[in-house]
């Protein structure tokens, strides 16, 4: 998603430079620019409410484990990362003996992945009350264009 975001915000820029070269009509070409806006805003709306929903699930499932596997998750790898750079090298140094756990990069990853998810359903409710701000603010734009 982060990819797609970026990709549109990327083309965007230039495609409202193209819009006004483009378009000679000034007032559609601004209708057109803020029908693009529209459509973006729609779209990052519309990837935020897709995840919201997923973590939702997880979070309100029936199943203990359903609501509480990436916490468990993320609690393990967080304790391998603390034992291989925070335990393991002080036991080394003052008995001589760190047992170090390998940490796979997919692991890595997983976990970084996860601490998004926790991230983006935490603050999920905020971005989505402030995208409809956004978007209404917009809408606001067009209507008195």
């Amino acid at each position: 998603m982060k990819l797609i975001t970026s990709i549109l915000g990327t083309v965007a820029g230039p495609v409202m430079e193209i819009i006004d070269q483009a378009v000679t009509d000034k007032d559609q070409a601004n209708r057109l620019k803020a029908e693009l806006r529209h459509r973006l805003i729609d779209q990052q709306d519309a990837g935020l409410q897709a995840r919201m929903k997923v973590i939702l699930a997880e979070a309100t499932g029936e199943s203990w484990l359903q609501r509480n596997w990436r916490p468990l998750l993320m609690t393990v790898i967080v304790a391998i990362v603390a034992n291989n750079y925070l335990l393991a090298p002080y036991l080394g140094a003052m008995f001589g003996v760190g047992l170090q756990l390998a940490l796979p990069e997919q692991l890595w990853d997983l976990m970084t992945l996860g601490v998004g998810g926790y991230i983006a359903g935490r603050s999920g409710e905020k971005i989505a009350g402030t995208l409809r701000g956004r978007r209404g603010r917009l809408m606001d734009e067009i209507d008195a264009q």
